[in-house]
């Protein structure tokens, strides 16, 4: 999807729900590492896999994580599972954060009471 298309489709509003799973998702460094590589190509478990270094038990993990917080998206073709990013979800973390950086102000704390 073209970031025009992400731009002119409405973006469902996530629940609280849904912003904690991804940012959870978000927490772990091998997550990380799988949507830095997701971010160039589809890539199969094999591939992620042999690039990480890593056991298939422990990817798939990982894998189940960032598909349940709708941040990746898995497609089979024969008996390969091929991964991509699944870009609203990213979007919508995205504009989750900024909303803090354009509308919240750093106000003092009132004075407590003697």
């Amino acid at each position: 999807m073209s970031k025009a298309q992400l731009a002119a489709s409405p973006l469902v509003s996530p629940t609280p729900n849904a912003f904690a799973a991804g940012f959870h998702a978000l927490s772990d460094p091998l997550r990380l590492q799988i949507l830095e590589l997701l971010r160039q190509q589809e890539l199969c478990v094999c591939e992620l896999c042999e690039q990480l270094n890593v056991p298939q038990s422990k990817l798939s993990f990982h894998l189940k994580t960032l598909k349940a917080a709708g941040l990746v998206r898995a497609r089979q073709a024969g008996r390969w599972i091929y991964y991509s990013l699944d870009l609203p979800q990213l979007v919508a973390l995205e504009q989750y954060l900024s909303e803090f950086r354009r509308f919240s102000q750093l106000l003092p704390a009132p004075a407590c009471p003697d």
